[in-house]
């Protein structure tokens, strides 16, 4: 290798890791993949610092594998990044990951793999067509995997429509992320209120929750829990804090939008509590709400349309799972949580080396049904009406629930990479 390409060897290895970062990637992977780059290319001091939102980079050549020693003087090389989180584009993710693997067999150049990466970093995100059509049937079938009726899935159907042309030419476009996510769980859950006014739908809250799971930040959630359990606290604990400030954000939009309601009307409306239709009770229909919410999902995070079925078989497994634990067996939810996030966890890293992609993909997709929509915004409407026992019930059910989720994923990612590939070492 010789000296001159020392800085272009680490900068290629940071393009990457920018890559990786602002499109949802843990920050394992990208140290890992960094790392793989510049190893790769005779780089063995570069020294990597990565956060949720910044890369640190820094290395000398004294340790560069064959540097013409006969003179001049040892290169350093020192970069910081500030990387803001911009929207999550699974593919490219993807793409970076199969770059540093092609790399390491050596078929890729520096200067090649810095064509590749321009490439990747320019790859469109999905048409707008698929974008809305994800949002309309994601709300569709996620109010049905929390009871709702076919009318209300109707409704929520159109919901999310609405939803996607405001998110897309309006809240992404000029608001901040805090009074986007504001604005849209107000504008999502007066649609909702609208159409129970005019008679449209049977169950409200089950219109809500379907409509408003379009909002939660599943993939801060995930890659926090990762990070967690990678060790790496910071990173873990900044976007965890991330995925609660979306949820503050969403609670404050939807319990306003009953105080609005209220205003007109006189009083805030008064819901019977947990109402589940005999129409989508059954297992053929609570499977397919399943499969196609987290397809659904698979698109909004930008996965590639050939990793959709993977998506949607991973998330239909975990729910029967969960369906069986309760109806079956008689677990309480907290158990059947945890075995349903272990199983999908499993079943999506067998998924990650069939396909060879990230398990995050598949993982973060399936777990949706999962997240205890109903609990939070139950917790939200009592906190609204001022029952404040019942909302401390609800709150605390849902935070058994999600410390469920992040124990399913820590006890899967735990077992060993070679019972799913057969390598030691290999970050999925």
């Amino acid at each position: 290798m010789q000296q001159e390409n020392y800085s272009e060897v680490l900068s290629l290895a940071a393009r990457a890791g920018r890559i990786l970062l602002e499109n949802g990637a843990e920050i394992s992977r990208v140290d890992d993949i960094m790392s793989r780059i510049s190893t790769h290319y005779g780089v063995d001091s570069g020294q990597f610092f990565v956060l949720s939102n910044g890369i640190f980079t820094s290395g000398n050549s004294s340790s560069v594998e064959k540097v013409d020693k006969a003179g001049g003087q040892a290169q350093t090389y020192a970069n910081v990044e500030f990387i803001p989180i911009k929207a999550f584009q699974f593919a490219k993710v993807i793409a970076v990951n199969k770059l540093s693997y092609d790399i390491s067999r050596n078929k890729y150049t520096v200067r090649e793999a810095w064509e590749e990466l321009d490439r990747i970093q320019n790859l469109p995100g999905k048409p707008l067509w698929e974008r809305i059509a994800a949002s309309s049937v994601g709300a569709c079938a996620f109010c049905a995997i929390f009871g709702g009726g076919f009318t209300d899935c109707l409704v929520s159907f159109a919901v999310g429509f609405i939803f996607a042309l405001f998110s897309i030419f309006v809240s992404s476009r000029y608001f901040s992320k805090i009074v986007a996510t504001l604005a849209e769980g107000l504008v999502l859950s007066m649609l909702c209120i609208v159409a129970y006014r005019l008679g449209l739908v049977r169950s409200l809250s089950n219109v809500i929750i379907g409509s408003v799971m379009l909002l939660v930040p599943g993939l801060a959630f995930v890659n926090g829990v990762r990070d967690l359990a990678n060790a790496d606290y910071l990173s873990g604990l900044t976007r965890m804090t991330d995925a609660l400030l979306t949820f503050l954000c969403i609670a404050i939009g939807v319990s306003f939008s009953f105080i609005v309601d209220s205003w007109f009307m006189g009083e805030v409306i008064s819901l019977p509590g947990v109402v589940v239709s005999m129409q989508t009770y059954g297992y053929p229909l609570q499977a397919l709400a399943a499969f196609l919410s987290t397809m659904s999902f698979a698109a909004i995070f930008g996965v590639p349309r050939a990793n959709y079925l993977m998506c949607g078989l991973t998330g239909t497994i975990g729910w029967l799972v969960y369906l069986l634990m309760l109806r079956t067996v008689g677990a309480s939810i907290p158990v059947a949580t945890v075995m349903a996030t272990v199983t999908l966890s499993i079943v999506s890293r067998f998924g990650a080396v069939k396909s060879k992609c990230p398990a995050t993909v598949f993982m973060l997709c399936g777990l949706f049904p999962l997240v205890p929509g109903g609990g939070i915004f139950w917790c939200i409407y009592y906190c609204t009406t001022s029952q404040l026992q019942s909302a401390l019930s609800t709150g605390f059910v849902a935070a058994q629930v999600v410390i469920c989720i992040v124990l399913g994923i820590v006890l899967a990612m735990e077992l060993p990479q070679r019972i799913f590939s057969g390598r030691k070492k290999l970050i999925h």
